[in-house]
């Protein structure tokens, strides 16, 4: 078996159905404990929440980067229609999520060995909290890409409790906070076995959240009950290394859990986490997270091969070409995807064909993923410059190009008619990281 790799940007289980054991192909074995959902005693119900949703989870409220009613400026700058600018401290690439006043973010202080969540207030960007979740116990240095960090995933927030993932002392932890920064419950859902650090982020799906654990000593993917903690299901995923994180979707009237990595896109079913179907494509890593419209799946990356694909609802591949879009995820408007790859390209698919509408490079390199607002895509790259253009099949349309800080790995979150966005800034030599909101005074 061959040796794959790749980069992207929780107390353990006690039902146990069955004990697989899954060959790494480059190293040691790791049992994985599957658990049935119909045995775990977990409860999947609908919740609702007094809290305004803005921005809950991992590219927004449906996990695919569309943002609706709301009215975004296109143009900023240090001094332009920036409303207020706070420190973060350490290093990440955790977007920010809005959860009715509170902007939510990991980090890692490297010196310290923490890894940190914070809470910021929408309106004036102060600080309200900082809770270390771990401290110590970091993976080693070659065991995480030189582009990463220690605290890559997003949070995901139901309105009353936040939940988030890191990879420390060999495992994945799962922690649930409120919204004042208290840890109420904290798991390790498995052990991980890392080549180059941990990216996903949780996903919502009712009252649980999922989580995806892909490494090749024994992937898997595990629902937890967002209130304590319980693991309400864990699925064996094989031998597969890659860093993409899940959606979830209803195509064809059925709710899907929708992943790449390990040369296949895999469906799965979120109430129960059985596999649905898998189709052979992509790539063994990848990083995107899939798109969808209608009843068509479009994902892209990765490593060692590289492809884009559109995928029916029961499976079936429609088209392929060989563009890979490895990091940044892409985004699926009306009949059309659109996309920037790593290195600048940005593109546009006839989504039902294939046909490549046309390309345009626009330079650097990208790790952050888009955003559409009305008729508007919004993408940052790792100079420090947001595009701005139309989602026009016709043709590349740009709007603006603005410039603010050094660099942006992290993807924007969108609250109150407003751009969130975690910025680094080289200050004396030394980089920093800032949280920006961007929009009309």
């Amino acid at each position: 078996m061959r040796c794959q790799v790749g980069f992207r940007s929780l107390v353990t289980a006690c039902c146990c159905a069955a004990v697989l054991v899954v060959s790494q192909g480059c190293g040691r074995q790791i049992p994985v404990d599957e658990i049935d959902a119909t045995s775990s005693g977990v409860t999947l119900t609908s919740t609702g929440s007094d809290n305004a949703l803005h921005w809950p989870q991992w590219r927004g409220p449906e996990g695919d980067g569309h943002v609706t009613d709301q009215q975004l400026p296109t143009n900023w700058s240090e001094s332009e229609n920036v409303l207020w600018t706070s420190d973060v401290p350490g290093r990440g690439h955790s977007s920010p999520i809005i959860v009715g006043n509170t902007v939510l973010l990991a980090s890692a202080i490297e010196a310290e060995s923490k890894q940190i969540a914070l809470g910021y207030d929408l309106q004036t960007g102060q600080k309200l909290w900082q809770t270390t979740v771990h401290e110590g116990n970091f993976p080693a240095p070659r065991e995480i890409h030189k582009k990463g960090t220690n605290a890559n995933g997003s949070f995901a927030s139901d309105g009353n409790m936040a939940v988030v993932a890191f990879f420390n002392n060999g495992q994945i932890y799962v922690s649930g906070l409120d919204l004042d920064g208290n840890i109420v419950w904290q798991k390790s859902i498995g052990q991980f076995v890392s080549r180059f650090g941990y990216a996903p982020s949780p996903v919502l799906y009712q009252s649980w959240v999922i989580v995806a654990v892909d490494h090749s000593a024994g992937a898997y993917l595990t629902a937890l009950e967002i209130s304590t903690g319980e693991i309400a299901w864990r699925q064996s995923r094989g031998p597969i290394s890659s860093y993409s994180t899940p959606l979830v979707k209803t195509i064809a009237g059925k709710d899907q859990l929708l992943i790449t990595g390990g040369d296949q896109l895999a469906s799965y079913d979120p109430a129960t986490g059985k596999e649905l179907w898998s189709t052979p494509c992509i790539a063994a890593s990848t990083c995107g997270t899939v798109v969808t419209s209608g009843d068509l799946i479009f994902a892209s990356g990765g490593y060692p091969d590289k492809e884009t694909v559109c995928i029916n609802a029961s499976g079936e591949k429609q088209w392929s070409d060989s563009t890979k879009v490895y990091e940044p995820s892409m985004l699926a408007a009306g009949d059309y995807l659109f996309t920037v790859t790593d290195s600048g390209i940005a593109m546009c698919w006839d989504g039902k064909t294939g046909d490549v509408k046309w390309k345009e490079r626009l330079g650097g390199n990208f790790s952050s993923s888009p955003i559409l607002v009305g008729d508007l895509l919004y993408v940052a790259d790792l100079k420090g410059n947001t595009y701005v253009f139309k989602a026009n099949p016709d043709e590349y349309e740009e709007v603006a190009v603005n410039v603010l800080g050094s660099d942006s790995y992290a993807s924007p979150g969108v609250a109150d008619n407003s751009l969130l966005m975690r910025c680094g800034f080289r200050e004396g030599g030394e980089r920093k990281e800032k949280l920006i909101r961007i929009g009309n005074p």
